[in-house]
């Protein structure tokens, strides 16, 4: 105690010194939350702080010295500058003083950089060590590698040494003679001319048939269509006004078919809206039956009445045989004079040639007219995009500025449109793919707020 005592009654010589006792310590707060943990305080704190800053001295005076200050010598840190200033700049004139930015970037630590064990690692280094050993083994017998003779086939061929092997005609040959694999006459299949097809077939060395349908395209448009003319940097008028009113045309068919759809879903003229109480009557409409009307309905004054006893009519008399047999001579006069008038019809069609070749003619021209109508509309359908999915191709709008907007130079001209949408789009077009469009977002579980346990104790 009474070493603690003289402890704390001991004053410092320095100028800033204050008695130990008379300087309270200030509450630091309490050490069971995770805050509390890392704060130091105490004489151990001070002297970890100090020797964390000594030793961030040192290691600073090691990057910029290479060394402690102190146990340098003095010709390591200061020199006398005994230098022409003339001179240096006459010697120095035809070199190249390297730039400022250069310089910054130049590392200016004397301590090396620590060594980076992944950068002396060789990927497969294992395998390439046995490979190197096996060339090894093998150059010793006298084989060498592929790439090392035909290293050693051109040095030949430069000294202009005669060639060990005449050279075969490869791929690179430009003497080599080519030829269509996809034709008759195609030298890889003349070793199978002749044999069993079905043979060919079941061992897999018959060419299989490209179908037909990998011949033509699924659609004729372009890949890339030429933009109208009204959408350059700088367009005629008449370009920029006809532009102007494809897209007029565009926008109006947008409106028309909002304007339907809210006339659709408009309430008729002089109708209320519905109140819960119409609602409900609606609801219960049919619900209740009432038995007055379903006994009225039952019998009908009108109807006669049905009995059991009622005779059925009688039948007609029978025909006599004068009757028959008038009937019948009515029926042959009746054939007799169908086929007399088949008969004159075709005596008379002898002398309206003319007018039957003149009426094959026009027929003939109407046929042909139909015909093509029908091949025009398939061209336009063929044409259009397919139907590949649940959605429709829609037409992207046309690009254009308006007047006020069209720029005076090239390099005042601000991008119109996307690239990539435009690819895109055009991949529709061209039935390549189906049309999409963006996923919506549907959240699978409701949001969950937490409140963190750092800020209740906060609030």
């Amino acid at each position: 105690m009474a070493a603690a005592a003289a402890s704390s009654s001991f004053l410092g010589l320095g100028p800033s010194s204050r008695d130990p006792g008379a300087v309270r310590r200030r509450s630091r707060g309490p050490h069971n939350r995770k805050k509390g943990w890392k704060r130091w305080a105490g004489p151990e704190a001070r002297l970890g702080r100090e020797i964390g800053d000594f030793l961030e001295d040192v290691v600073l005076q090691q990057r910029a010295t290479g060394g402690l200050i102190a146990e340098q010598p003095d010709e390591g840190l200061f020199f006398v500058d005994t230098g022409n200033a003339e001179k240096d700049r006459h010697l120095n004139k035809g070199k190249e003083k390297p730039l400022h930015v250069d310089l910054v970037l130049q590392p200016d630590s004397k301590v090396p950089a620590p060594k980076d064990i992944l950068a002396h690692q060789i990927p497969n280094g294992r395998k390439e060590k046995r490979r190197r050993e096996f060339w090894e083994k093998q150059a010793e017998k006298g084989v060498l590698p592929r790439a090392e003779r035909r290293l050693r086939a051109r040095l030949r061929r430069a000294r202009g040494g005669p060639a060990e092997n005449p050279p075969e005609k490869g791929r690179s040959d430009p003497e080599r003679g080519f030829y269509d694999i996809w034709g008759a006459d195609n030298p890889l299949e003349q070793a199978l001319a002749g044999q069993d097809a079905w043979f060919l077939q079941q061992t897999k060395k018959q060419r299989v048939k490209r179908p037909s349908r990998l011949q033509t395209k699924p659609s004729q448009v372009p890949a890339v269509e030429v933009p109208a003319a009204g959408g350059s940097y700088n367009p005629t008028f008449e370009d920029h006004q006809a532009l102007l009113l494809r897209a007029h045309e565009v926008e109006l068919r947008r409106t028309r078919a909002e304007e339907k759809v809210e006339k659709q879903l408009r309430l008729p003229a002089g109708t209320d809206p519905p109140t819960a109480d119409s609602v409900f009557q609606e609801q219960c409409e049919g619900l209740l039956e009432e038995s007055e009307d379903e006994e009225g309905d039952a019998a009908e004054p009108g109807d006669p009445p049905q009995t059991a006893g009622t005779p059925p009519r009688p039948r007609g008399e029978k025909k006599t045989e004068q009757q028959r047999r008038r009937e019948k001579e009515a029926r042959a006069l009746a054939v007799r004079r169908r086929l007399e008038k088949v008969a004159r019809c075709r005596g008379q069609g002898l002398f309206r040639l003319r007018a039957l070749r003149r009426e094959l003619r026009h027929w003939d021209v109407e046929l042909r007219r139909r015909r093509r109508l029908r091949d025009q509309k398939r061209e336009q359908k063929e044409a259009l995009p397919r139907r590949l999915g649940r959605l429709r191709y829609e037409e992207p709008p046309p690009e254009v500025q308006l007047s006020e907007e069209l720029p005076e130079s090239l390099r005042t001209l601000k991008p119109e449109g996307s690239v990539l949408r435009d690819r895109f789009k055009s991949l529709q077009k061209r039935s390549l793919i189906e049309p999409r469009e963006r996923a919506k977002f549907k959240r699978r579980y409701r949001l969950k707020y937490v409140e963190k346990r750092s800020f209740r104790e906060v609030t």
